[in-house]
């Protein structure tokens, strides 16, 4: 068997990384750029931080901020069309997920016309060139967006969201900066990084983990353990310390997939448009549990990366057991919702959602096989 790694040509870590972007910019030659982001990280001076750094350079610039929460497909012709009319030769995505991942599909588009529709992109598409070249600086400590090959999109018209997988959407440079998330609220802080543990976890226990990404994801699960609580708090050296945890994540997950905790977020987001993050972070305790018959020793190499006393010489169940439990109990800590109905989930539209989680494109990777009765049965017990 094969395995295939693709990261990006160029990252930059550590406060003040935004101050490369500009001799990234002259070093390519780029004459013109596109600043992807949204309204609130503009209004917030977060976006602005790196839109002085171009205006005080002289570098030509526009900015298209039209990205909302779980960005849907009009965002993405909007966009396309209003960075085509600019005659940007390079993207700048500022923001979490919703930009960086709106910026990767009018990247994609601009170079591949004849996916136009969108939708057609769903999938693995089988595109022809690489995307127009992506300079992407995250500002939040969760998606990895920025070393990802995937972005998710929404179609709003069918209650459900896309995942799009492609090598050519990957953003060529990553500028990840802790200085960019000191403005996460305490919540965002907490949703999207355990947004990142989950990317780790189930990339770990996913069908197409290998040694590589194993190491990777293990790191991660160690880096966000023991940084999360303090990156709620607002403390700089445990948001640095995230934002170094989720690129290791997505340097992993973006190679082998993730499992059925996405696959059932996914349409949660959809339906209600719950912020991809604490659909996710309100699933993975349960959906970990359900899993752990199913994962051989990782369950043990997490509960050892967390530093769980005894977590080697435990029986292979009561390390399963501890594992589970230090992520019921962080997810607590740091006020993720403990039900689902506290997100405004019916009963009444479990049946639909679970179809469209069975159908979700990050639902085979999971290591446990699943049915439509058993995923109506996990949300019912989240309700």
């Amino acid at each position: 068997m094969t395995n295939r790694m693709i990261l990006n040509e160029t990252s930059y870590f550590g406060k003040g990384a935004i101050q490369e972007i500009v001799p990234e910019i002259t070093r390519r030659g780029y004459k013109k750029v596109a600043v992807v982001t949204d309204a609130g990280l503009i209004k917030a001076g977060v976006a602005t931080k790196v839109i002085d750094l171009l205006k005080e350079a002289g570098v030509d610039h526009v900015v298209y901020d039209g990205i909302v929460p779980n960005p849907t497909i009009k965002n993405v012709t909007d966009g396309v069309e209003f960075v085509k009319n600019s005659g940007a030769e390079a993207i700048v995505a500022i923001g979490g997920g919703s930009p960086q991942d709106t910026a990767k599909a009018i990247g994609i588009i601009i170079t591949n016309p004849e996916f136009a529709d969108v939708i057609s992109l769903e999938g693995v598409a089988d595109t022809k060139n690489p995307c127009l070249p992506i300079l992407a600086v995250p500002t939040t400590s969760g998606t990895a967006a920025e070393v990802t090959i995937n972005y998710v999109i929404t179609d709003d018209k069918n209650h459900r969201k896309f995942v799009c997988v492609d090598p050519h959407d990957i953003p060529l440079v990553a500028f990840v900066d802790s200085d960019m998330m000191m403005g996460m609220p305490a919540k965002l802080a907490a949703s999207t990084g355990m947004d990142a543990m989950t990317h780790a976890i189930e990339g770990l226990i996913t069908k197409g983990a290998w040694e590589m990404t194993d190491m990777l994801h293990l790191k991660a699960i160690n880096i966000i353990g023991h940084s999360l609580e303090n990156s709620v708090k607002g403390n700089q050296k445990a948001r640095e310390e995230m934002a170094l945890g989720q690129y290791i994540a997505g340097m992993g997950f973006s190679n082998v997939g993730l499992g059925l905790v996405h696959g059932m977020a996914h349409p949660l987001s959809a339906w209600y448009n719950i912020p991809h993050g604490v659909a996710c972070a309100s699933l993975l305790p349960t959906i970990m549990k359900y899993n752990k018959e199913f994962t051989g020793e990782k369950y043990r190499e997490i509960a050892i990366a967390l530093d769980i006393p005894n977590a080697k010489e435990m029986t292979i169940d009561k390390a399963r057991d501890a594992a589970c439990a230090e992520i019921d109990r962080l997810s607590k800590s740091v006020g993720i919702p403990a039900t689902i109905s506290e997100l405004g989930v019916k009963a009444e539209d479990l049946p639909a959602i679970a179809k469209d989680a069975l159908a979700d494109v990050c639902t085979p990777g999971n290591p446990r096989d699943t049915t439509i009765e058993e995923i109506i049965e996990l949300y019912q017990s989240l309700l």
